[in-house]
Formats: C-alpha cells, structure tokens, sequence
C-alpha cells in the first residue's frame, strides 16, 4: 500500500497492523483481513485471546458456572441448604473445566487467523513511530520492526494495584491472578463493589466461603435499577456476605505470624476486618505501559485509557485503539463490534454503525443481572414517565 500524501510514496509491510488478540483486536483482523488486506496482530501473552480468555470473561464465568454445579447452589431450594454435588471441593475441580474451554478457544482463535490468512507475532510491540511498531520476541525471538499504513491498539487493560497494597499473589490478589488460589479459603475480604468484585464475592459465598464486601461507596452498582440492587443485597447477605458499605481502607497487611499470612485490613471508621485471604477489586488500568505511545505521538490518561473519536481514531489520524483501553463499555460483545467498525474506517470500506446503541450488561453475580437502557433513578430524574 502507498501514501501518496504530500506527493510521496511509501511501502509499507502491512495495511493493518494490530495490537493485542483479544475480542477487539481478533474482530479487527479478521474484518480486514476479509477486505483482502495485508494484516498482523502481535500479541505478547503466553497465547492468543487477551485478558479476556485468560484471566477475565472466560475463566471467571466458567468458574462460576462450576461453582453452582458442584455446591448444589441451584437445587438447595429442593434439597435443603446443605446439599452438595461433591462434599470437598477443590481448586482443581472448579478449574479443571476452565482450563479445557481456554485452551478450545485458544484453538478456535487461531484457526480463525490462520484461515483469514492474518499473520501472527507472538512478542511485544511497540511504537517507533506512528507508522512503525517494533515487535520484541524475547531471547529466542529477537526484535525486529514492521510498518503499516494504520495501526490498531487493541491492549486490552490490566487490574489496578494500588501502591499501598502488599500485592503477594499468596494473601493478596488481584482479579488477574485470583483463580491461582492453591486452595479455596475459609474467609475472603473484597476490596471494591463494583461488578468484578460483587460477581467474585457472590461466587465464593456460594461455595461456602465466609466473605465481606468493602467499598467506600454507601450503594453497591450505583448505574443499576436501586430496587434491582436491594434484592441483590438481600440475596448476598442471605448466603452469609457481610457488606461494609461506605467504608474506605486505611492500610492493609498481611500478618506473617500465622501460618497462612492472615490479611488484616483497617478501614478509616477504625474497623479491622480480618481475613485468610484478600480480593482487590478497585478498576482497571489500560495495559499501555510497555507500547511507548510517545513514539507515535499519543498520550493516555491517568488511568491508561485512550481518547477515540466516534471512528475509533486516535489523535493520530493513522492510529485506532479500541476495546478496553478506550474505556466504557468494555465488554467483550461491544469491544468486537468496535474493532471492525475501526478497521472499516481505516481502511476505507463502508460500514453501518448501530444508531445511538443501548448496550445490554450482563452482571454474572449469583443471582445474576440483565439490565438494558436507563434506569428507573435516571429516567425520574429526567422527568421522563415510564412503566
């Protein structure tokens, strides 16, 4: 492909480059790749899918699905509260079906490339400019630059960790590294309210672990229907989850004189909540540190997202970002639609972008929540009169 602007001419090794594998950037690829371009994604997990296989959608909701399976959850309004599938379960029973639908889907991921004819590089990238991304492979790999005439960043995010927190990934956890749990805990405090911290609180109440919900807001899922919410609520605390709403940490250690690195977390109102093990559950930072934006001219905010206009471009006419770097939504279902919609645009094609589109959430809490549009706290306040 040329660029003819400016009366010059340059070649360029792709027509679409693409950064990061997961739902937006694989939607991407394939669209431009069916537009018969010259496409490549680079992605510098151990494997294709992004945060959203690995560590996000996929496994979370597997483990979910597990964990009502072998607590009985479902047949207790049958069966009694005491009834169970299997009597002592284990990290590996709830994680034996997760790993088997990651790696199906890991496979799928890449026939779809590989049938599309879309190239491949499994390294880090990052920008030289903003038309040239240098791919580092690693001691085996080596490092070697590519350009493309546009180019999509598709990073994806990573959980947020506070400074202050005593991160071990043995006491301490983030959502990312969570389901490394060698074993389930008798009691686990969640840091944050927001859906990944209710829908991880809900799940291990439901298999019998004794959690406490923290967060300094005085309602949990504030953009959700408030009546919705209080059934939420009084499920929760009916599967025994202790909620300690509208308090903020104030430090949190972990106490090396027991045998498992007990967590002790002080809240601000002078409170001490104590738990086996602790979830930090407080947003999500764009996975921007490593792509050296500066080189092609962009900069992130101070949560590493990226400004798009409605076309997905960047500040850098040439450059996309798509996805959860960009922010809201980030879902998995809209994160796709977005990056075909940016490799039409990039490349030309003609597209129809849904009109005003109302984006439905799923909340995988146990019991879990659909919502769609405004809530009924929104449309009073708008005045609007509704059923």
């Amino acid at each position: 492909m040329n660029d003819t602007a400016n009366g010059t001419s340059q070649s360029f090794d792709y027509d679409l480059f693409v950064i990061g594998s997961g739902p937006a950037g694989q939607r991407a690829a394939i669209q431009a790749a069916k537009l018969g371009r010259r496409v490549a994604v680079a992605e510098r997990m151990r494997s294709v899918g992004g945060v959203c296989l690995h560590h996000g959608t996929i496994p979370s909701k597997t483990f979910r699905e597990a964990a009502l399976h072998l607590s009985g959850f479902r047949e207790r309004g049958v069966y009694g509260a005491a009834y169970k599938v299997k009597q002592d379960i284990t990290m590996a029973d709830l994680l034996y079906r997760a790993d088997w639908v990651i790696q199906n889907e890991v496979d799928v991921i890449r026939h779809q490339l590989n049938r599309n004819r879309v190239e491949l590089f499994e390294a880090d990238a990052s920008f030289v400019d903003a038309n040239t991304v240098r791919m580092d492979g690693g001691d085996r790999r080596g490092s070697r630059d590519v350009t493309a005439e546009k180019i999509i960043v598709a990073c994806g995010t990573r959980a947020t960790q506070d400074a202050s927190i005593p991160f071990d990934g043995r006491s301490v956890f983030t959502s990312d590294d969570i389901l490394a749990l060698d074993r389930l805990p008798r009691s686990i405090a969640v840091i944050g309210g927001g859906v990944i911290g209710c829908e991880y609180a809900t799940i291990f109440a439901a298999l019998g672990v004794r959690v406490t919900l923290i967060d300094r807001r005085p309602r949990l899922l504030e953009f959700v229907d408030h009546e919705i919410i209080d059934e939420l609520v009084h499920q929760m605390r009916r599967n025994r989850v202790t909620l300690r709403m509208g308090e903020a940490v104030k430090d949190v250690e972990i106490d090396n004189d027991t045998p498992d690195g007990a967590v002790l977390i002080r809240l601000a109102s002078g409170k001490v909540v104590r738990a086996e093990k602790a979830l930090y559950a407080i947003g999500r930072t764009g996975a921007v540190d490593s792509l050296n934006l500066d080189g092609a001219g962009l900069e992130a905010d101070s949560r590493g997202r990226l400004k798009v206009k409605e076309t997905f471009q960047t500040t850098v006419p040439n450059v996309y970002a798509v996805g959860d770097v960009v922010g809201f939504p980030s879902l998995a279902s809209t994160s796709m639609e977005q990056g075909r919609q940016a490799a039409c645009h990039a490349l030309g094609a003609e597209y129809a972008p849904p009109p005003n589109a109302v984006f439905p959430y799923g909340i995988y809490t146990i019991p879990e929540i659909s919502v769609c549009g405004q809530s009924e706290e929104d449309l009073t306040a708008a005045g609007v009169a509704y059923e």
